[in-house]
């Protein structure tokens, strides 16, 4: 009886007096000891005011149900199809929305309702990936800081490809501490291309020397991700290196250079495809003969044995950096031995020098921010014990 009343009440009711009622309704069906024919009744009354004209009205449905996994799924349904003001909440809290209607939504909705999406508790993989893969950039922030979101290593690569380019979304990425190696190289990646055009593009360097400024920097870069990195994380980085082409000789020898061993050991095992331990047993032989050959199953320019050969009996006397900042870091004296040896080999390639007399250079300089750095610090420690003494 009641809702007959409101059926026929609710024809002339206003547009706020209508969402009131609506409210009241759903609120009634969710919580209400209701008799069966009284709760038919009112799925009933509601259904029909999903074709209220007044987005007011299926607002406040929306707004009462959106939470609860006790609200009729159809009626749920029909809202999350809605105009975005009346979807928002339903697709971003509703429980009865299983993974192919989220996924749909994100395909066909607009960047409103892929945010509400991205920002779900317990988003899984596959709607995640959707998002990766369709979803606005403003999606993908959302649900880059979703914590609660399943993402799988392809979908932050494909956002990093699709959105990498956006400094809100590489400084969001680059914040998270469980971030893939991999993800990490491909936004630093991302960033140095983009650095690299916009100064090309207002002529204060030319395409040929920006490029390699830029590349210099991602490989100084991709030295810090390395050191930081461990296990599969360091096999996913050189992975991602390989397969992007940026696994080169140069790089690995650098590696080698800055006394990184999990990087060189991973990135020979990646290129001669052997096993990490047979990489390893080989290197700790100290043969020469057997560092070439591995070098050869790699593919590696034979220009470049004897550097390698020099650099990893330097390595073995002196000892491996065991710092984060140190592995990422060119060593001065391992860098010019290596370069005083290739220079006075006849078979040394002019293309090998070059690079030698870049790490020289480069190891120098930051030998000697670092000196300068150290002479600031005992200063400042000086002072501050020449203040304690004089009070």
């Amino acid at each position: 009886m009641i809702v007959r009343q409101f059926i026929s009440w609710v024809r002339t009711a206003s547009a706020g007096e209508r969402a009131e009622a609506t409210r009241s309704l759903a609120r009634a069906w969710l919580i209400s000891d209701l008799s069966a024919e009284d709760r038919a009744a009112a799925e009933g009354a509601l259904l029909m005011l999903l074709d209220d004209p007044s987005p007011l009205v299926r607002q406040a449905m929306a707004e009462v149900f959106a939470r609860s996994a006790e609200a009729p799924a159809a009626i749920v349904q029909a809202l999350s199809l809605d105009q975005p003001s009346v979807a928002l909440p339903v697709l971003e809290h509703s429980p009865l929305l299983i993974d192919a209607d989220l996924v749909d939504m994100v395909a066909t909705g607009n960047s409103e309702m892929q945010c509400a999406i991205a920002r779900r508790i317990g988003l899984p993989s596959s709607v995640c990936a959707a998002i990766a893969e369709v979803g606005s950039a403003a999606a993908a922030l959302e649900l880059i800081e979703n914590a609660y979101a399943e993402l799988a290593p392809f979908s932050w690569d494909r956002i990093v490809e699709r959105h990498g380019h956006l400094a809100a979304i590489r400084e969001s990425m680059l914040l998270l501490d469980d971030l893939p190696a991999a993800t990490r190289a491909a936004l630093v990646t991302k960033l140095s291309e983009t650095l690299a055009q916009f100064v090309v593009a207002r002529n204060w360097l030319s395409a040929d020397r920006a490029g390699r400024i830029a590349a210099e920097a991602r490989d100084r870069s991709t030295m810090n991700i390395a050191a930081r990195s461990r296990g599969e994380d360091l096999c996913g980085l050189v992975q991602h290196l390989r397969l992007t082409g940026q696994l080169t000789a140069g790089l690995i020898l650098r590696a080698l250079l800055s006394g990184n061993p999990g990087l060189f050991e991973a990135a020979l095992a990646e290129l001669s495809e052997l096993p990490l331990p047979r990489v390893s047993a080989l290197l700790h032989d100290r043969s020469r003969a057997s560092l070439n050959a591995l070098l050869r199953r790699a593919e590696l320019p034979e220009s470049t044995f004897a550097a390698f050969y020099i650099a990893l009996e330097v390595c073995h006397e002196n000892g491996f950096v065991d710092t984060l900042g140190g592995a990422a870091r060119l060593r001065r004296r391992m860098v010019e031995r290596v370069l005083t040896h290739c220079e006075t080999e006849r078979d040394a390639a002019e293309p090998l020098l070059i690079l030698l007399r870049r790490f020289a250079t480069e190891s120098a300089r930051e030998e000697a921010r670092m000196f300068c750095d150290e002479m600031v610090v005992e200063e400042w420690i000086a002072a501050q014990q020449d203040d304690q003494i004089a009070a």
